[in-house]
């Protein structure tokens, strides 16, 4: 059984096409709705539609980890919810593991749109997954014992997802499941120039590379992301 995992905040208007999504695929799979304090009823909307709900405050990286400690599955997978799952995707994940040979993986990437900055980014989380280098919007799965063995995901305010990829890299082979990506949303880039979304990612990394707190970092970032949301809001006035 595959314990699926979906860090929410504000999300109700994609919820149900994603767990219903989930449903379909059959297989008695586990869905765990983890609630960062939503303000649109994601969490009612979620047990309306009859699946686990958890609350977790920390940013994402606490909701995965209190969702990872519910999860009663062989195989853990961290899905986003605002990205979209193959109608096929849980059952490449139980393929790919049959053989107990491998620790986990995640999904190739496709971005939502046709910007021309949307299609490089494609081009470029193809390469750095070639090196081993992965997201959570990747959906990410890794199997339960494993988890365990490399201490779970830690809580951490940001980068949550780095530092997870990073461990089970360390912890056995993966694998990236090509034949059926997922399709992530692109929104958090838009109204952005990609020398800014460049700088940011790499600013970031450093910092964390460097041993800046992620508490730190999250509020810089969140920072950041507020005073771009004002400045949209002041250019519709």
């Amino acid at each position: 059984m595959i314990s699926v995992v979906i860090p929410v905040l504000n999300e109700a208007a994609r919820l149900e096409a994603l767990i219903g999504g989930l449903r379909r695929q059959g297989g008695g799979h586990e869905i765990i709705v983890v609630d960062g304090g939503s303000q649109d009823g994601s969490a009612d909307l979620a047990r309306s539609l009859g699946v686990t709900v958890m609350t977790a405050a920390g940013g994402r990286g606490g909701q995965l980890a209190a969702g990872a400690g519910q999860a009663s599955g062989d195989v853990v997978l961290f899905l986003h919810a605002d990205t979209g799952f193959p109608e096929d995707g849980l059952a490449l994940i139980e393929a790919k593991l049959a053989d107990g040979k491998l620790a986990g993986g995640n999904f190739a990437i496709h971005f939502e749109g046709r910007r021309l900055f949307v299609r490089a980014l494609n081009r470029f989380y193809a390469w750095i997954r070639r090196h081993g280098l992965y997201y959570g919007d990747s959906a990410i799965f890794v199997r339960s014992d494993v988890l365990d063995a490399i201490g779970g995901i830690r809580p951490l305010a940001l980068m949550e997802d780095y530092d997870l990829s990073r461990h089970l890299e360390k912890a056995g082979a993966t694998v990236c499941i090509h034949e059926s990506p997922v399709i992530t949303s692109s929104r958090r880039f838009d109204g952005r120039s990609a020398i800014a979304i460049v700088w940011e990612w790499l600013k970031i990394h450093a910092l964390y590379h460097l041993g800046v707190a992620p508490e730190r970092l999250a509020r810089s970032y969140d920072s950041g992301r507020q005073s771009r949301a004002s400045l949209t809001r002041q250019e519709w006035r």
